[in-house]
């Protein structure tokens, strides 16, 4: 569930499991009471091997996803912070003294930078979410993975070379991993987090090497990087924490008078009640049914993004699924996507320059519509300098924020039923900035559509979601005589669950939850009189899951796991077709060439994965054929 929150004892989730297994079940309960059953279920784990038989290596978990495009130099290795995350929860982050890596040779010149975050952890342990922030500007959020007795492995690689000026000078590191060690949870999270500089190959220039009257703003990493995040001391994390709709979490701050652009990427996570947002019962089924302990407010969910109260972008995330979370065995050894590094969002706010130039404090703020408790949300300010000047000026010349276009369809007899919602929202800005680059305006467009079918069976223990979000962005800079930096962003987020309880009898029934999530992006960007860098991203994963349980206690599980990624960009290509059943790889199939074969390999690969619909049925007389497969 990667949440920071303590959890209750094993009698307690023994109790409260006990308590579930006398009520009827509900379909939108059952991703939230298999909550309950992962302490018994992560009893099941293996155990370590006797004292005759040599250990087992660990089990080593990753995300699937394209290699870091690095240049062809040794790097500088700077380990940042070496710690052991125990009982950790509700205290202050870990701190650590940052300063600059003057010890490598091409400092202050590097071409990139990486973020290794590399961890460990033996026993049993939940999920949980962390963050990795330095000056208050986040770099990583993520999510742990969950270990087992004989042992995990895992390490997150993340290109921060976007956070160069930042990490050019002296900050204060914090780490937030709120994790609970007792009797029951003995894991314990042994981190190593370093950061890697690439010096650059010959020629190398920041700004891309590119000519003179290029504008460096769009072609460079920025400046300065400001954060939206709390301040220290703190006995949690550095994000804003919302837990209703009509809460707000907010930064006030001055930007620095010389600023040309500014460009606003926001960290997003949801927990808790809306940890399954997206399978949210509509709050008009749950008081029709006097359910109790149903989480509702329906299935959608927008972080709207305001500048001194104004809106100035929306997001419509992609949905996470930690590394516990639906069944915990879909993810071991290969996580859900985005789960050990979550996506960012970028909103270009250069449009509204005009009205922050003044040298005064000025506010930014997040809420989420239909929110439940609880979301983490939190932003960095990328900004361009004019070195030139000490002052630029700017003008709002238009803003359009169209209300969200709504449309609800509930069909529902007692606990089954069907419901459709879909919405759209649109949001442009226009806006000029004058600095010693010249008069440049900036368009930008935000572009929504969402839809979700939920039907609801089997008197209410049956449930079904189809949710597509289109996310689409594009960024356009004029000068007077040319085109400075068109960009377009087309994103679908794409998820498909079904779960099921199913009555075995003897006190015994079958929970069955498959799920398919997809991640499509094309970009294309490009620069003054250097043409286009375009790139396409597929990203499809689908998992088959059970968990059989008898009187309060799980007897076994199976996980299944397969995934198809393919990136096709301008400097680099790669493939990767890969299947996983209870923690084993199947078939792993990679490539890294730009050829037809690629292209067309990616649709023969979509065909291998198994579809949902004629599992059903095999899944659950599967089960019960298998012996534990820890």
């Amino acid at each position: 569930m990667a949440s920071s929150s303590p959890f209750p004892l094993l009698f307690v989730c023994l109790f409260l499991l006990f308590l579930l297994l006398h009520q009827p079940l509900f379909s939108n309960a059952n991703l939230h009471k298999l909550r309950s059953l992962r302490p018994d279920f992560l009893s099941q784990s293996s155990t370590p091997p006797s004292n005759e038989t040599p250990p087992p290596p660990p089990t080593h978990y990753f995300e699937v996803t394209r290699p870091i495009k690095l240049p062809k130099t040794t790097p500088c290795s700077h380990v940042v912070l070496r710690h052991d995350f125990g009982f950790t929860y509700g205290k202050s982050p870990v701190l650590a003294t940052y300063t600059p890596p003057s010890h490598c040779s091409s400092y202050p010149k590097f071409s990139k930078i990486v973020l290794e975050w590399r961890a460990t952890c033996k026993g049993r342990q939940f999920d949980r979410i962390f963050g990795v922030w330095l000056g208050g500007v986040e770099l990583l959020r993520s999510c742990t993975a969950e270990p087992r007795a004989t042992g995990i492995v895992w390490s997150v690689e993340k290109d921060i070379t976007r956070y160069y000026s930042l990490l050019l000078k002296n900050q204060t590191l914090a780490v937030y991993l709120g994790n609970l060690v007792d009797k029951t949870y003995t894991g314990v999270y042994h981190v190593n987090v370093t950061l890697r500089f690439y010096p650059p190959e010959e020629n190398f220039d920041r700004h891309g090497g590119k000519r003179e009257d290029l504008v460096p703003g769009y072609d460079s990493w920025a400046d300065l990087v400001l954060p939206i995040s709390r301040n220290l001391p703190l006995n949690d994390g550095l994000w804003f924490e919302i837990e209703n709709s009509t809460d707000f979490g907010f930064k006030e701050l001055k930007i620095p008078q010389n600023v040309y652009r500014a460009v606003l990427e926001v960290y997003v996570s949801f927990h808790e009640n809306d940890e399954f947002w997206y399978s949210n019962f509509p709050n008009e089924y749950i008081e029709a049914n006097n359910l109790t302990g149903t989480p509702g407010n329906g299935p959608f969910r927008e972080v709207l993004v305001s500048l001194d109260d104004d809106l100035v972008g929306s997001i419509w995330p992609f949905t996470v699924i930690y590394t516990g979370g639906v069944n915990p065995l879909l993810w071991r050894p290969i996580t859900g996507i985005g789960s050990f590094n979550l996506p960012s969002y970028n909103i270009e706010i250069t449009p509204f320059l005009g009205k922050v130039l003044d040298g005064k404090t000025h506010n930014i703020g997040f809420n989420v519509t239909n929110a439940l408790n609880v979301w983490y949300i939190d932003a960095n300010l990328h900004l361009w300098l004019d070195r030139h000047s000490v002052k630029t000026e700017g003008e709002l010349l238009k803003h359009a924020s169209l209300p969200l276009v709504i449309s609800l369809v509930s069909n529902f007899s007692g606990f089954d039923g069907k419901f459709l919602t879909s919405l759209s929202r649109s949001i442009e800005s226009t806006g000029w900035v004058k600095s010693s680059y010249g008069n440049i305006t900036t368009n930008a467009i935000q572009d929504f559509y969402y839809s979700n079918t939920m039907v609801i069976g089997s008197d209410g223990n049956e449930q079904i979601v189809s949710q597509s979000i289109h996310f689409n962005d594009s960024v356009c800079a004029n000068s007077q005589s040319s085109r400075v930096h068109p960009l377009k962003s087309l994103k679908k987020f794409t998820l498909f669950l079904y779960s099921d309880n199913l009555d075995q009898g003897n006190e015994t029934y079958l929970s069955i939850s498959n799920v398919t999530l997809g991640f499509d992006e094309k970009n294309s960007e490009g620069s003054f009189g250097f043409g286009f860098a375009n790139s396409n991203l597929t990203n499809l994963q689908s998992g088959q899951g059970n968990i059989l349980v008898k009187k309060n206690l799980v007897v076994r599980g199976l996980g299944s796991t397969q995934q198809v990624y393919s990136y096709n960009g301008s400097d680099l290509c790669y493939f990767r077709n890969i299947s996983s059943s209870n923690y084993t790889i199947l078939y792993d199939k990679v490539e890294s060439k730009c050829s037809k074969t690629t292209e067309s390999r990616r649709g023969f690969g979509l065909n291998r994965l198994w579809p949902f619909h004629a599992r059903k049925v095999s899944l659950g007389s599967g089960l019960l054929e298998n012996s534990n497969g820890d």
